[in-house]
Formats: structure tokens, sequence, C-alpha cells
């Protein structure tokens, strides 16, 4: 790789002994994938923040990395393994708890943002198009590639923290015109509405598609929190980490000539294939985190309710923050379900607390099946609420 100067005495320890970890991290991710150089990058999101995820060995580099280490650039960081506040009351144990305040704290010292969000763009972090950006979560990765028009490659939680304290990563992968070009036509002969039938699709376009980047066209129009789902969904069941969608996304390509269709049966599959026969004992709602809109539907929907069962509305801080002004996080947690900050299904430590989950998220239910062992039923979020409240 060509480095410029300052590059060159960050490689060589004159700024420290975290600046040089993050560039030999950084150098030998370029020369894997023969990067020339490097990029400068505006902003910066950190996966690999759960203890449940990253271990007593991911803290201990956290901890050697934060001594002399600080970010560059704006840095804001993936959900944790708990809600940092109200953890005792979700069920998890004191020492994890201590153990992830640890990975927070040196975060927190390293001069990251604690926002513990896998959708930065709903809460100010907002690339424009054409903006070079190193962010991990693969959810986030995909929106703001695909929706936003921003560059970025799925980083690891290393590589993306190495780009925090540069403020460079390796211009190589989706950073490069040649590579964001689609390679395989969709065309969708499927009428798809709301948050789960749009993760259903995309789950559908993903196992036909693999690493291709589909040129999407017949979705009329879309809503944010569709397009939310869709890009959690797609990169979970597929290998692309972008999508084009003809008159919905900001990229304008042209369609190649390799072409599939995607009918309402492959849809209506891919519902099937997400639904286990199983008795629910476990509701989440917000795999991505809720927007606003959700959190004023799910108030409606729940208002004079009890829920009957255990029930998680999965949101960013600033969201709640946003979502009690407007009185909604009372009438939620008046029906007994419970706003939980700063984590997920997919993140925390759940595997043997519950059997069956309901939730309107794909990427939930691969989770949920993957890491926790859970049976999935999958279904609107109005269903979810239904489920939740049904005795």
């Amino acid at each position: 790789m060509i480095l410029t100067a300052q590059e060159k005495e960050m490689l060589s320890g004159k700024e420290g002994n975290a600046v040089q970890k993050s560039m030999e991290i950084l150098t030998s991710l370029g020369e894997i994938f023969r990067a020339e150089k490097f990029v400068p990058v505006n902003s910066v999101q950190i996966a690999g923040v759960s203890y449940h995820n990253l271990g007593d060995a991911g803290l201990e580099f956290l901890e050697d990395m934060a001594k002399d280490g600080k970010v560059r650039v704006k840095t804001m960081l993936n959900p944790a393994g708990m809600d940092l506040e109200n953890w005792k009351e979700i069920g998890i144990p004191q020492d994890f708890a201590d153990k992830q305040m640890k990975v927070i704290n040196a975060f927190r010292k390293l001069g990251v943002t604690i926002t513990c969000t896998c959708t930065p763009y709903l809460v100010g972090y907002n690339p424009q198009k054409g903006e070079h950006i190193s962010w991990s979560e693969s959810s986030a990765v995909c929106f703001s590639n695909s929706v936003l028009g921003a560059r970025t490659n799925k980083e690891g939680g290393p590589s993306a923290l190495a780009a925090a304290i540069t403020g460079r990563t390796p211009f190589y992968g989706l950073h490069l015109d040649a590579n964001r070009a689609p390679k395989i036509t969709v065309d969708v002969q499927a009428r798809v509405k709301g948050e789960h039938e749009f993760g259903a699709l995309a789950l559908a376009i993903g196992k036909q598609t693999k690493e291709k980047i589909p040129f999407i066209r017949g979705i009329k129009k879309a809503s944010l929190e569709e397009l939310k789902s869709f890009s959690a969904s797609f990169p979970t069941y597929s290998g692309a980490a972008m999508f084009h969608m003809e008159g919905i996304t900001p990229d304008r390509v042209s369609a190649p000539a390799e072409k599939i269709v995607i009918t309402q049966k492959d849809v209506e599959d891919a519902i099937k294939f997400l639904n286990d026969e199983c008795e629910v004992d476990f509701v989440s709602v917000g795999c991505p985190h809720c927007s606003i809109n959700e959190m004023e539907r799910i108030a409606y929907l729940l208002k004079g309710n009890k829920v009957s069962k255990e029930t998680w509305i999965t949101t960013s801080r600033q969201v709640k923050a946003e979502a009690e002004k407007k009185g909604w996080t009372k009438i939620i947690e008046s029906s007994g379900a419970k706003i939980v900050c700063d984590t997920c299904l997919a993140v925390a430590p759940l595997k043997g607390r519950f059997k069956g989950i309901a939730t309107n998220s794909a990427k939930g239910c691969y989770y949920g099946r993957g890491s926790n062992g859970f049976k999935t039923s999958f279904m609107s979020l109005e269903e979810c609420i239904q489920e939740a409240v049904r005795k």
C-alpha cells in the first residue's frame, strides 16, 4: 500500500501503541484486499460491543487500546448485551453486567459516543451520498450503502475501532465505484407491505442472488421502516452488503442482463421458512431498533391492554426519550411491556431463558434460532402485539 508520511509515522509507533496497532490491523486488511491506499472516513460505527460476543479476550484488547488511544472521527457503538440502565429489570445477571460496563467504560475512555444502537441513521448519524464511512453492523452497513448512498464495507469490530483511531480505512470493496454496480436484475412480481413482508422479500431475494448486488424492480414505494427491515434481512441471508431498488435508492445504475423473478409464492415460502410450530413465551419487536413511528404504532396498539408474556420493545435511548415526550413510553410500559434500550435479542445473553419467540424481524429469527436456540414465530408488528396480549 502507498502510505502518506503521516500514515508511515502512525505505523512506526510515533503516535503511540493504539495508533500503531490500528495501522497494523488496517495495513494487513488493505494488503489482503489489495488496496492501493487509505481513504479518510467521516464516521465510524463499532460492532462487537456485547460482552456476550467479546468475552474476556475482547475486553482485554479494548482496555489495552484505551490506555493511550483516542478516536479521531465521530464514532458510535452498536448495541451492547444489556440495557445499560435497567439491566436488572430484563434479567441480566450481576457478573455479566459488571463485565459489560467494563467494555463500555473502555469505549468511553477511547472517546466513543455510547449510542448502543443498530440504527445510527435514526439518531443523527446521517452520512451523505458518496461519503466514506467505516461502519460494522450489517443492517446499518446495508442501509447506509443502499438507501443513503454512503460508502462502507462491512467492518469487523477491530477494523472499525482501528479506523476510528486513525481516521482512515483501506480503499477497496464498496468504497470503489466498480464494486458498487449491480450484477443481477430482480423483477419482483409480488405485492409486499409492512416491515415483516419486506424482510421476507429480502430473504427470498438474498437466497437466490447470494453474493451478487441486485438491481430490484417492481417495488413502487417503501417506507423508512420497510427499508430498515429489508436492509437487516438482506445481508443476513445473502453475501452482499448493498442493493439497488429502482426509483427508491439514490445510485443511478443500469439493469444487468442476468435476471431472476421473485413471485408471491417466493415471499410466502420465505414467511413459512421463518415460522416454526411453537408456543410463544417471548415477544420482541425492534430488530433493528424501533423508529419513532413504530413506537407510536406500538403505543396505539397497547393502549388499555396488558401483556401476558415477556415483551421487549427494543429501541435507542434517543428514540425512547422522544417517545417519552409524546406520552407513548408511559402507555407502552403501563401494559407491562418493557422498553429496552442499548441492546436487542441478537446480542443479549438469552439462551435458555425462552423457548419460542414472536418477532416481526427476519434477522431476529435468524439470530433467535442460531444464537439462542429459540423456535420462531414470524409475523407483522400488529400481530406481535396481539400475541403479546393474548392469554
